[in-house]
């Protein structure tokens, strides 16, 4: 059994207040959880407005896979996911 865990840093643009940032990270994690079949969770700067970690994590017996699964989902976020803007990411597999 491998596991893949993705770090990612978001920038989210003109967000005002944390209900504002909630509006926009919930749909996000939801859509990546349904299109890609992960665990997705927001993980650091919960208090910062225009801030956020978010860790997405999968499971499954192939190395290749995950890496491959979660650089797509990198890609994903980059090109489809309009309110935020990708800063850092990182993907540790075990």
């Amino acid at each position: 059994m491998i596991i893949g865990a993705c770090t990612v840093h978001l920038y989210l643009p003109g967000v005002s207040s944390l209900k504002e940032k909630r509006g926009i990270l919930k749909p996000l994690e939801h859509q990546i959880r349904s299109r890609f079949e992960v665990a997705v969770a927001e993980i650091d700067h919960q208090d910062i407005w225009q801030s956020s970690a978010i860790a997405v994590v999968a499971v499954a017996t192939d190395a290749g896979h995950i890496y491959r699964l979660l650089e797509k989902i990198i890609h994903w976020i980059e090109g489809h996911a309009y309110q935020v803007q990708l800063v850092d990411w990182d993907i540790e597999l075990r």
